[in-house]
């Protein structure tokens, strides 16, 4: 992809808005982007194959809170690894991914 971001800026708290090298504009909510994390744990949690305790789910604290972006770091030129409030930052959202997605 010969694409890059060109800026990313914040949409009020629950989203945010890409500007690429090429005039394109996407915009991203946290949710949307949470929910389509495509780190390992959250392709098998969509597939359904991790197995489930027989027990009450709790939510921690960060969990229970409104979902926000921590933090956003690029790896390498194709990629970004966003934290989320929630803990989880395993997640490499690659540039094409990002460029592809207009909420």
């Amino acid at each position: 992809m010969n694409v890059t971001p060109e800026s990313i800026t914040r949409d009020g708290e629950t989203a945010i808005v890409i500007q690429w090298s090429d005039g394109k504009v996407t915009r991203w909510t946290v949710a949307k982007l949470r929910a389509s994390c495509p780190c390992a744990t959250c392709r098998e949690k969509k597939r359904g194959e991790v197995k489930s305790r027989p027990v009450l789910p709790v939510l921690t604290a960060a969990e229970a809170q409104p979902l926000n972006i921590v933090s956003m770091r690029p790896v390498g030129t194709y990629a970004y690894n966003i934290e989320f409030s929630d803990g989880h930052s395993s997640g490499l959202f690659q540039f094409s991914m990002l460029y592809g997605e207009d909420d």
